[in-house]
């Protein structure tokens, strides 16, 4: 018989159950705004050749202010569980310098995610999330 103990299976580490919460969060925000997107869809209709453009316009409303409520906070999440800790993959930083040259170091790739950065703080993924309201 071997004598080594038997390892934990039924034990889920903290930071993927913050992962789970934070996605489950998002998801419930993009289920909230389709249900104000569902309900201002079932709006009683106006009488044939009445609609003046009124209820285009507020369908296009209520579409991006349930779209701005489910996205908002996505691009606000942070994107690296291990942020901030002793454990982060992302905090180790590999430099080097060649010649005269100015020395290079994978911080600028992994340095905003390593201090806990959300989507819309990381250089270029950040520009293009501006044009996604929320």
């Amino acid at each position: 018989m071997p004598s080594h103990a038997r390892p934990r299976t039924g034990r889920v580490p903290r930071t993927l159950l913050r992962a789970g919460l934070a996605v489950s969060a998002a998801g419930a925000a993009l289920a909230t705004g389709g249900a104000a997107t569902a309900s201002a869809a079932r709006a009683p209709a106006p009488a044939h050749g009445t609609d003046t453009g009124a209820t285009a316009s507020a369908l296009t409303g209520a579409l991006l202010h349930s779209v701005a409520g489910g996205v908002g906070p996505v691009k606000n999440l942070q994107l690296d569980p291990f942020a901030n800790t002793a454990v982060d993959p992302l905090a180790n930083a590999v430099a080097t310098q060649i010649a005269d040259f100015k020395p290079l170091s994978t911080t600028v790739v992994t340095g905003s995610l390593s201090r806990g950065a959300a989507l819309r703080d990381v250089p270029l993924v950040g520009l293009t999330t501006r044009v996604l309201p929320g």
